[in-house]
């Protein structure tokens, strides 16, 4: 899910309410000890750090109190969610030294921020998040942060370095936007892990990556390409980057062209969303994805990784509003660009040669990334990469790319939210006690007593 910058004014209950007491640290040596206070931790190479000693890190203390945004999960959660609370423990909001200033968190107009949380009652391990779409650090918060603080784990989340969708200012040469992403990730989690040492005395005893979209694809390329960093990971719909079809940029510009055909009831347009990869069952979200994800999400990665695009303009037009910067997508074939947008691109894809564990879940009825064209593609270059047995994929009967479609179709849609804490859970028996976890498979539909809001099994 995309969602655009916009300012945020809770820097004073950042510093006050339902705390038991916050101070501001700056970065120091990482041979320093640790500090007096428990509220004051330092972050290794952080510019600026502010602590605060809190009775719950949970949202349902942390919305209270002003140490999360609740609009950077607005849309992704199902009404009627319930999510674990009382959580006590220390959190820090700060950001790395970064040109960009696209996040104006906390008034600071500063990009690479982060949020570590730190519970009291610590069981040994860390979980480090990237946001999904173009989201900020908060974003991760019910579905991430909420389940793992209650079992003990420290959590960590970044903003990826760069927000909003004017990502590709970000960067001198395309792609350079994307490949901050994973240096954020890195660096945040090397710092989480010195500063669990320096709170609790030692080092986490494992350290997972999580997230769902974009936050998916962080996901797959840490556990390929910076394996040493964690123990495994657990990731949603992630976002599939290939040098070659299907990808993320030849994906939405069939619906875009087929999806009129449907809602005017031209002969043939149904057939051509299904033949697009865009599911039976999930037309009643169609109208939703047409005027607020394909164009956006399509022309947002287009615009990072090729730039020289200009596509024919319509204003007017639900994907050409009359302040575009770039051309409209509609018409974009990714396979006829020029060998240097598929380069960009290739600097930031998948190979499926992950080294850790990995569990991987979509929705059957994911309409903004179709799963034929994206989470059963990854599962196959994993399998043809032979790392197949450190891989399960679930795909989840009737569940959607964002749980806040629930609303629209509640008889129908599966919560993935659910889902995704019984995947972590899972991945924790698989990494800490042995405990093999099911095999890959397509989850079958809930039954119609059960509450799909809350509950899901693999």
């Amino acid at each position: 899910m995309l969602k655009t910058t916009r300012p945020l004014a809770v820097a004073a209950a950042l510093l006050m309410a339902a705390t038991l007491g916050s101070t501001a640290a700056s970065a120091v040596p990482e041979s320093d000890s640790i500090a007096a206070s428990p509220c004051r931790v330092r972050v290794p190479g952080a510019e600026r750090v502010i602590g605060a000693c809190l009775a719950d890190l949970t949202t349902a203390g942390t919305v209270a109190s002003g140490h999360t945004d609740p609009n950077d999960w607005a849309g992704l959660e199902a009404p009627g969610t319930v999510n674990p609370s009382g959580v006590e423990g220390v959190q820090l909001d700060g950001y790395f030294p970064d040109t960009s200033t696209t996040n104006t968190n906390h008034g600071w107009n500063q990009d690479s921020q982060f949020v570590i949380r730190l519970p009291k009652k610590w069981n040994g391990g860390l979980v480090v998040a990237g946001p999904p779409g173009l989201r900020e650090q908060y974003a991760n918060d019910r579905l991430i942060s909420d389940h793992v603080l209650a079992q003990g784990f420290a959590y960590a989340a970044t903003d990826k370095g760069n927000t909003g969708e004017l990502i590709y200012r970000d960067g001198r040469r395309p792609g350079d936007a994307i490949a901050e992403w994973h240096r954020r990730v890195a660096q945040l989690t090397v710092a989480a892990k010195r500063v669990a040492a320096r709170h609790y005395g030692r080092r986490p005893a494992t350290t997972y990556m999580a997230g769902a979209s974009a936050g998916g694809y962080l996901v797959r390329w840490q556990l390929e390409n910076n394996p040493g960093l964690f123990t495994g990971g657990v990731e949603l719909h992630g976002v599939l980057f290939t040098p070659d079809s299907p990808n993320i940029l030849d994906t939405a510009p069939a619906a875009l062209r087929a999806y009129p055909k449907f809602r005017d009831n031209v002969p043939g347009g149904l057939e051509e969303m299904h033949a697009a990869g865009y599911p039976v069952g999930s037309e009643k979200i169609w109208e939703f994805h047409y005027r607020n994800l394909w164009d956006s999400l399509q022309r947002t990665m287009r615009e990072e990784v090729d730039p020289g695009y200009d596509g024919p303009k319509e204003a007017g037009t639900p994907f050409c509003p009359p302040n575009t910067i770039k051309g409209c997508d509609t018409d974009y074939v990714y396979a006829d660009r020029p060998a240097a947008v598929h380069e960009a691109i290739e600097k930031v894809s998948l190979t499926g040669r992950i080294k850790r564990p990995l569990i991987s879940l979509q929705g059957t009825l994911d309409a903004l990334l179709p799963i034929t064209r994206s989470g059963d593609v990854y599962a196959r270059m994993v399998d043809d990469a032979g790392r197949g047995g450190m891989h399960r994929y679930y795909r989840v009967t009737n569940g959607t790319h964002a749980d806040g479609l629930y609303r629209a179709m509640p008889t129908v849609v599966q919560s993935m939210s659910p889902c995704f804490a019984t995947a972590f859970d899972t991945l924790a028996a698989w990494t800490r006690n042995g405990t093999p976890p099911p095999a890959s498979r397509t989850v079958p539909a809930a039954p119609e007593q059960a509450d799909r809001i809350n509950d899901c099994g693999l």
